[in-house]
């Protein structure tokens, strides 16, 4: 029988009872954490040393920190404002600053993206794990408990796993198995009533768990969430490109963050207004010539099948686009969801008719090709077009997406390879992996000749996209293979990518892209076309003023340490009087009114960049 319990420390002490002083605490991935369980048990352990606690999880989410300089500035008062209420994770604090006590190990296998590049406890106890294997690995760390964020229904008959069905679901039958050869192993609930009550397979009966902590603070905590960033010209490039790989009646699987968005954007364009949509990828150009572009509305519709459940998703299903069923009715698949603050609110409204044909699965069902009615699933999944983001690639085709080649972790390999590897198995299905073509304001090549790790070997190469063009990679010699990633590098690359190839005897003397590709060429090609991609078209959490910052800070940012770059914006930022757009945004950085000559050379760069995203946006800065 389900123990219920309103005070988190009561119930960690009752998972210690049961199980003994040597825990390992399973907690999902990203969102459905039991944040609340969890920091009981670790403040248990911190004060206890006989208490021997392993948490074996993947993407602890953590506020962003103010930092320091101009990034503290913008990033201070948002963080404070966006995660208000959010419960932090004590061991996520303890292991920033390197504290966590000698009987306390937290094992991941997915990092919040670069932010613990530098952390020698989380880089030395990260396990590098296929997301499909990784309730295995779970399971062979001994796990003793599992603790969820659910949704309570009305009546607290049912639990709600939400966000999170990915792992849990396949640990299941697995603790179920444990229990009958005589293990104690616990299934513990956090209930929260800002969690979206997601139904199916995700909605448990009380009775499937031993102890569920309710009330109080727990309860009404609030999500965390993450923020809209400003899509790039150079991301609506990319999305462009991938909205015309997409064929209709077929299946999408997109991720977070500003290539998602894109990739939604440039997809509701083409449905509602396909002669734009054609005119900004004819203006875009470098089209290959092995694949026919789709450039006509949606009829028949997309399947959504993605590990996760993203609000550039949720937006194809309010502009109809996600709408084709399959056999068991429903329109999109998912394994789990994070997102910003309206996409959960979408949630919890959502009609019953539309959320019904949501269903969120166990990741082995989404990353997978289920055994069970291979066939049928095989049609569902017809002209599936998985789209992941990467770090880095080879001209030779081999991708970097998580790990530096000294070793140091990034991110994670997530469900990437999962979906390569069912692209292949599906035949129809196109694995497209999207880069941008530089980095650090374009004075870095992400398209390499060589790279020290491969995240995705190039005997497994299919599509790769940056904002110069598509190579399609699949079954090409090594020739053909160099040409194409050569043609949709940056030239300030090429030349040597060329001769590197040459060297390696991999392209015929003489060879010449087939373009010379810029970003001064790509931004003023996708101008005429600036009211259609605009920088937040799915709306933010970000204020007026915040929204005109980001755009000018990351462009900033981008030109930090070339020189002629930043002079330009300065002597830009110098040019007469701010208007009341830009002096207000000034003022969300206390730059206004600069005190002494570092601020007044600080503000001149930011309004030489507020002005340069004016005029590429066609904003008149008033």
């Amino acid at each position: 029988m389900v123990r219920r319990f309103a005070d988190e420390h009561e119930l960690a002490r009752a998972i210690v009872e049961r199980v003994g002083p040597k825990i390992v605490l399973a907690l999902p991935l990203g969102l459905g954490k039991g944040n609340h369980v969890a920091n009981a048990l670790y403040r248990l352990a911190e004060r206890d040393g006989s208490i021997d606690l392993t948490i074996f999880t993947a993407l602890s989410l953590d506020p962003p920190s103010g930092g320091s300089g101009l990034a503290g500035r913008f990033a201070g008062p948002l963080a404070e404002r966006l995660y208000e209420g959010v419960t932090r994770l004590d061991y996520v604090v303890a292991r920033k600053k390197g504290a966590l006590p000698p009987n306390v190990r937290v094992i991941e296998f997915f990092l919040q993206a670069g932010s613990l590049l530098s952390n020698r406890t989380a880089q030395e106890n990260y396990i590098s794990a296929n997301y499909t294997h990784a309730a295995r690995y779970v399971v062979e760390s001994g796990v003793d408990v599992v603790a969820q964020m659910v949704a309570p229904s009305e009546d607290r008959a049912h639990y709600s796993l939400g966000s999170n069905t990915d792992m849990t679901l396949d640990l299941l039958p697995v603790l179920d198995g444990m229990r009958t050869e005589g293990r104690d192993v616990l299934l513990v609930g956090e209930a929260n009533r800002e969690m979206p009550f997601m139904g199916g397979a995700a909605a448990l009966p009380e009775t499937r768990f031993d102890m569920i902590l309710e009330g109080g603070e727990a309860e009404h905590a609030r999500l965390f969430s993450v923020p809209k960033q400003p899509i790039s010209t150079v991301d609506h490039a990319i999305g462009l490109y991938c909205a015309a790989l997409v064929k209709d009646g077929g299946t999408i699987q997109i991720g977070i963050g500003g290539m998602g968005d894109a990739i939604a954007n440039a997809l509701i364009l083409r449905h509602r207004d396909p002669a734009r949509f054609r005119a900004a990828l004819e203006a875009l150009g470098n089209w290959p010539e092995s694949i026919e572009p789709e450039t006509e509305p949606f009829e028949e519709g997309l399947y959504g099948l993605s590990e996760m459940f993203v609000d550039p998703l949720m937006q194809l299903i309010y502009a109809g686009i996600i709408r084709r069923r399959t056999f068991d009715g429903k329109i999109l698949h998912g394994g789990f969801f994070v997102g910003p603050q309206s996409f959960y609110r979408r949630l919890r409204e959502m009609e019953p008719e539309l959320k019904e044909r949501i269903a969120m699965r166990e990741i082995s069902f989404i990353n997978d090709l289920p055994a069970e009615d291979r066939a049928r699933h095989a049609r569902d999944r017809r002209d599936a077009r998985f789209f992941n983001s990467a770090m880095i690639a080879t001209a030779l085709g081999d991708v970097c997406s998580d790990q530096l080649e000294d070793g140091r972790v990034v991110s994670g390999v997530g469900g990437q390879f999962d979906f390569v590897d069912q692209a292949f198995a599906l035949g129809s299905a196109r694995a497209v992996l999207m880069l941008t073509a530089t980095r650090n304001g374009g004075r870095q090549s992400n398209i390499r000749w060589s790279y020290g790790h491969t995240t995705v070997p190039r005997h497994m190469k299919d599509l790769v996209v940056t904002e110069y063009g598509i190579a399609d990679l699949r079954g090409r010699i090594d020739r053909d293979t160099a040409a194409a990633m050569i043609g949709i590098a940056d030239e300030s690359i090429q030349g040597s990518l060329i001769a590197d190839a040459l060297a390696a005897r991999k392209l015929e003397i003489g060879h010449r892209p087939q373009r010379w590709n810029s970003r001064q060429t790509l931004e003023a090609a996708l101008e005429p076309f600036a009211d259609v991609l605009p920088a937040y078209p799915f709306g933010t959490d970000l204020t007026k003023d915040e929204r005109l910052l980001a755009p000018a800070l990351q462009r900033l940012k981008e030109h930090q340490g070339d020189w002629p770059a930043m002079a330009r914006l300065f002597y830009r930022g110098l040019r007469g009087e701010a208007s009341d757009a830009h002096r207000s945004a000034l003022g969300r950085l206390d730059l206004e009114r600069p005190r002494g000559f570092t601020e007044r050379m600080t503000r001149a760069l930011v309004l030489g960049a507020l002005r340069v995203e004016d005029q590429r946006t066609g904003r008149d800065g008033k």
